[in-house]
């Protein structure tokens, strides 16, 4: 066997190496989801709230806009109103329904906005060091010396109200909290011999941090992304109840709290609606959060 042709096996079977053990490492991650009923149980909430605001115009029975001064805030069970009707006679399913889509629009675009910004910014603080690391860590702190949700009103309020602004506002709100896990968990990596290895190789820095660092930092950076998508929902929410958000007569679960408040002592059951799906997805992007970092635990 030639040289050539041995070289060629061996890098065959390192890669056939690599991939079992790539297999084996996510197989186990998926036998240890499986164990875990309440994450399983929380994930299909959240498959049954997404696919039923995605199909919403096939799922929900009315149009979401068309109300009617005579069935104004009907109880719940109602004939063809099941979840009753709002304060201006709309069908509350068909709001909640369609209330989903913004709500949880507004509640991950921002969080997926600042996964990317906050990690190639923390990822840069940590791996870079030195001047590069303490400025933008810096200015990372000057954001936590204020309130999350203090924050996100001021910005919003600066801004105007509106959806854009809205996002704008929760993704500077999330990115200092996703700089510094990854700017954490990259200064964890970067000293490693296999970095080692690969500088002394002559490897460029750009080289290293795609092959070999964020390999091994974007899976603790995602799950924790995942655990701010609840927190994102109920600020944007709470902007958009206070009227820094989405706009009447747009369908959101934070907006129809805010006009539903009057209606409480009438009728408190259809009031309390879209804050028990604000809660329900809340609690279910919490604990699914919890079973990914459960399961991706090696240790675990």
């Amino acid at each position: 066997m030639s040289t050539s042709t041995a070289a060629a096996a061996e890098l065959a079977i390192q890669a056939a190496q690599a991939h079992a053990r790539s297999e084996g490492y996510w197989g186990g991650v998926w036998k240890r989801l499986k164990r875990d009923p309440v994450t399983i149980a929380c994930a299909l909430v959240l498959l049954l709230m997404l696919l039923a605001i995605v199909f919403a115009p096939l799922v929900a029975p009315a149009d979401p806009f068309q109300g009617s001064m005579i069935r104004r805030l009907r109880p719940i069970g109602t004939e063809n109103h099941p979840l009753g009707t709002d304060e201006l006679g709309r069908d509350m399913l068909t709001r909640l329904i369609y209330g989903g889509r913004l709500s949880w629009y507004m509640g991950i675009v921002p969080v997926a906005l600042a996964f990317v910004i906050g990690t190639v910014l923390g990822v840069l603080a940590g791996f870079a060091g030195g001047k590069v690391n303490m400025l933008i860590m810096r200015v990372t702190d000057v954001f936590y010396a204020f309130p999350s949700v203090l924050l996100a009103v001021a910005i919003s309020g600066a801004l105007g109200a509106g959806i854009t602004n809205a996002i704008l506002a929760l993704t500077l709100v999330f990115v200092p909290q996703i700089i510094r896990v990854a700017e954490s968990v990259t200064t964890g990596v970067r000293n490693l011999d296999f970095v080692d290895a690969a500088r002394a190789s002559g490897a460029s820095a750009f080289t290293i941090v795609r092959v070999h660092v964020l390999g091994n930092v974007l899976g603790p950076i995602f799950v924790y992304a995942t655990s701010l998508i609840s927190v994102c929902m109920i600020l944007a929410s709470g902007l958009s109840f206070l009227g820094l958000g989405t706009r009447p007569p747009e369908p959101e679960w934070g907006l129809m709290l805010n006009t539903l408040r009057t209606a409480i002592y009438v009728q408190p059951w259809v009031a309390v609606l879209p804050g028990a799906c604000i809660f329900v997805t809340s609690i279910c992007f919490n604990l699914v959060s919890d079973g990914l970092r459960a399961a991706m635990d090696v240790k675990g």
